[in-house]
């Protein structure tokens, strides 16, 4: 529940930023320098950071345990450059004896794969060399999006430097429809308040609707935060969160020594703006090219014809994505010249998929089920789109070239809708079928 009334009101954000610089409080404006609990980055990223690294003399990271290196976006590698860049990060973890490097066997798309391993929990401090770090504020965690360099000095120091955001506050209220997931719900807000509406500014997620999302619903809005400009998105931790973090806890993240730690955001903080969204009024919703706030309801999204559906990525590549995927797939077929693509967000998803007979539903009904890798999402391999072609995925961009060919289109949806779609051939609401 909320505290009492504070003559030095905080936003849920603030609180943490706070407590990590080692202040009573902050202000939104005010510049920080806070300690660290996890520094991240990808097989993109990583290079960079580690020569910079280099650059500034020092011999050994802050900590061993904190830094995590995963190789995502080109794996398995598909050419030689990207296996220099796997490479490079593979040297680097094992002369620094990072504990917390994940690669080929092991690995998984970086935003799916640290919650799954309990390497992050409420109430941290997280960057990360990739802008979709603010994934983690699905869990009460202020995790945001860095450059490379930015990454260096928070290997090298364990710490960061910050603008203290302003907020944005979403009461969220009522329960989503049968189809309806979080996907959705980041959507229609997105396009809503539009692709700078929360520039620099927490996002801030509350309310009895809170309640009706799973954390993987979480996830994926949080995830999609930064798609309207924000710092960072963040949930208040509640029941669900608290049992996602007993459920991940793993000899890693032991190793981390580190406990949650909750925040609650003041009765009296002060937000920039407020909304109510009612998620009983959301409906499955799909952004057209090529900005994410091109949203529209499915009902008002035409029989646009597509090429290829990607289900997966950091923002829908989790087990209730997966499962959603293989009940609108079982025993049906993805239409005649669609290319259907499936990519678990991690090992542990894939075993699952295999475990629960979805694997094979995916593989009867002619689609692609893919090792964990970002992949498509970055026009990058698994999927790459040539002029003319259009796809429907659930990834989290939709600029113009962003999966391919400048001439091709994305069109952004959940997984289900994605499916559906898959098996007409058309964007399709999946309660339609």
């Amino acid at each position: 529940m909320p505290v009492r009334k504070s003559a030095y009101p905080m936003t849920m954000t603030q609180k943490i930023l706070a407590a990590h610089a080692g202040l009573h409080h902050v202000s939104p404006g005010q510049f920080i320098e806070a300690h660290l609990d996890v520094v991240l980055a990808n097989d993109i990223t990583g290079p960079v950071a580690i020569r910079e690294f280099e650059k500034m003399g020092r011999k050994k990271v802050f900590d061993a345990t904190k830094v995590v290196l995963v190789p995502d976006h080109f794996t398995p590698n598909k050419d030689i450059k990207s296996a220099e860049q796997a490479k490079e990060l593979r040297e680097f973890a094992k002369a620094q004896k990072l504990t917390n490097y994940f690669e080929i066997g092991e690995m998984g798309i970086e935003h799916a794969l640290l919650p799954e391993q309990g390497l992050v929990t409420a109430g941290d401090v997280i960057i990360g060399a990739d802008s979709h770090t603010c994934t983690y504020g699905a869990l009460g965690a202020f995790s945001t999006g860095i450059g490379s360099t930015d990454m260096a000095a928070g290997m090298a120091t364990g710490k960061a430097w910050f603008k203290v955001p302003s907020a944005i506050k979403f009461d969220l209220v009522g329960k989503p429809g049968k189809w309806v997931s979080g996907k959705d719900i980041i959507l229609h807000i997105i396009g809503k308040i539009g692709v700078d509406g929360a520039l620099y500014q927490s996002m801030e997620f509350t309310g009895p609707g809170v309640a009706h999302l799973s954390m993987d619903d979480r996830f994926a809005i949080a995830n999609m935060a930064i798609e309207a400009g924000a710092k960072n998105g963040i949930f208040p931790v509640d029941d669900r969160t608290r049992e996602y973090i007993r459920a991940h806890r793993s000899a890693r993240s032991r190793l981390m020594n580190k406990a949650p730690r909750v925040y609650h955001a003041d009765v009296n903080a002060e937000y920039a703006q407020e909304y109510t969204i009612d998620l009983s009024k959301v409906r499955p919703t799909v952004s057209f090219p090529h900005l994410p706030e091109n949203a529209r309801t499915i009902d008002r999204a035409g029989r646009v014809k597509i090429d290829q559906a990607v289900i997966g990525s950091c923002t829908n590549g989790r087990l209730e994505d997966m499962a959603v995927t293989a009940k609108i797939l079982k025993g049906r077929k993805v239409a005649d010249g669609v290319r259907c693509i499936i990519i678990p967000g991690t090992q542990q998803v894939y075993l699952e998929c295999v475990k629960n007979g979805w694997a094979e539903i995916f593989i009867k009904a002619g689609a692609v089920f893919s090792t964990p890798t970002c992949g498509p999402c970055l026009g990058g391999h698994m999927g790459v789109l040539a002029a003319g072609e259009k796809a429907v995925s659930t990834t989290n961009r939709n600029f113009i070239g962003r999966m391919g060919h400048v001439d091709s289109e994305v069109y952004l949806a959940s997984p289900a809708v994605a499916a559906a779609s898959a098996v007409t051939g058309r964007l399709t609401d999946p309660e339609k079928l």
